[in-house]
């Protein structure tokens, strides 16, 4: 098969390594990809934003099969577009990416479902959406609608801080994704990643993660998008599994397909583990990043049959297979991340650290100039490995990190530590 990938991060990296493995790809182009692309698949400069030319891509290259990664294109449609043509493509269609695209359909969704969530409100202007800070206990969480690059979640330890996110977001500090906000209540547990790929009627669970989404050590400073993550979580057992698929990600099939927009990609639910049991915090839909790093390092089966029958809607006789391992991931980020940061600054020891047994690093932000590695980013770089536990995989991959010579970036030091406090 011809096959196109499409986005350029460290989660594109990790799908176009897993892929560019099966026999069944052929030919594997990447659009626009990275320095560490490169070496699985052919990069080349499109601009993914721009369906007609994607599509004209496509039929001049004869592909057969487009895998979408980030989450703007598949909003925008882009799924919808490439399968008009008669291009199979892997992703939700633009009705069903809402559960991503807006936190309010989702809320909404919930409520109508009976789907296991946090209390909320949604607001379109500022002065109700500050009359009901006030009424509430805070922490209290205020979220844009719409896609804001991981950005766009502030959880307001006071109510003068709710009062500046609302300002702030109204004020267009997010764009078009803060025209409406949701403001909700502060869950009180500890965070999971659960992953399902979907056909529309079926969910096949695929694996869990824990992010590390604040830039911080102990879980301190801005949100991100995320600064490392291990698998399996440590906070879900089979037990918790099993109601998360039923509690959850079943009744939003079901909900998505009586609506006319059955979801068929990956359905990746961010959860709280509270003491009542698993609640949705939010959807996304597509592989998370840093998350899918660590869960293709685990994933034992060949990935394009599952994307195929995802998109064909023949997961009900599918089956995968992993690897007993835990892996983590740490990323490397430029200093000044998410804030403002500079490019350009060298990166060495990328095949020193490679080196090191059950290490695998996957580019992010990096671009290839004069035969050096250059960050090119915020999120520059996925130092990521496997260990018969997560303590071993954090080993290796921080020993991984330590022989990488790059002035201008930093890292968290605690990636997989409440995994680690468990035993794990």
């Amino acid at each position: 098969m011809n096959i196109l990938l499409l986005g350029s991060g460290g989660r594109e990296h990790a799908l176009a390594w897993k892929m560019a493995a099966s026999p069944l790809a052929d030919r594997l182009i990447c659009a626009p990809g990275n320095a560490g692309i490169a070496r699985e698949a052919e990069c080349v400069a499109l601009d993914i934003t721009d369906h007609a030319a994607v599509l004209a891509f496509c039929r001049a290259n004869q592909i057969d099969f487009v895998v979408v990664g980030p989450e703007t294109p598949l909003c925008a449609g882009i799924v919808d577009d490439l399968e008009a043509a008669g291009i199979k493509a892997f992703g939700p269609s633009r009705a069903a990416a809402r559960l991503e695209g807006s936190k309010g359909f989702t809320k909404d969704l919930c409520r109508a479902n009976g789907i296991p969530t946090a209390a909320y409100r949604r607001f379109n202007a500022v002065e109700p959406a500050k009359a009901y800070v006030r009424e509430q206990r805070t922490p209290i969480v205020v979220k844009a609608d719409g896609l804001a690059a991981g950005k766009g979640v502030i959880v307001a330890q006071t109510v003068a801080a709710a009062e500046a996110a609302i300002d702030t977001m109204f004020a267009g500090g997010l764009g078009e994704a803060g025209a409406e906000i949701v403001i909700e209540e502060f869950l009180q547990g500890e965070e999971a990643s659960f992953f399902a790929l979907c056909d529309g009627d079926t969910a096949l669970e695929l694996s869990t993660a824990q992010d590390h989404k604040r830039a911080c050590d102990g879980d301190q400073g801005p949100n991100t998008g995320g600064m490392g993550a291990s698998s399996p979580a440590p906070n879900i057992d089979p037990a918790m599994s099993a109601r998360v698929m039923a509690d959850i990600i079943q009744p939003t099939l079901r909900a998505m397909k009586a609506m006319g927009a059955p979801f068929k990609g990956v359905l990746y639910a961010g959860l709280m583990i509270t003491d009542a049991g698993p609640k949705l915090i939010e959807y996304n839909v597509r592989f998370g990043d840093p998350e899918c790093q660590v869960l293709m390092l685990r994933l034992m089966s060949d990935l394009i049959p599952a994307l195929l029958a995802s998109r064909d809607g023949q997961l009900k006789s599918f089956d995968l297979r992993w690897y007993p391992q835990a892996a983590l991931t740490v990323v490397m980020a430029a200093k000044g991340y998410p804030g403002s940061y500079a490019r350009g600054s060298v990166i060495e020891g990328l095949e020193d650290a490679a080196a090191i047994e059950g290490v695998e690093i996957f580019h992010a932000g990096t671009k290839t100039e004069g035969g050096k590695i250059l960050a090119n980013g915020g999120r520059v770089l996925n130092v990521c490995a496997l260990g018969d536990s997560v303590r071993q995989a954090q080993a290796r991959a921080y020993e991984a990190v330590a022989r990488i010579r790059w002035s201008g970036g930093f890292y968290r030091r605690d990636i997989g530590r409440r995994a680690v406090e468990r035993g794990k």
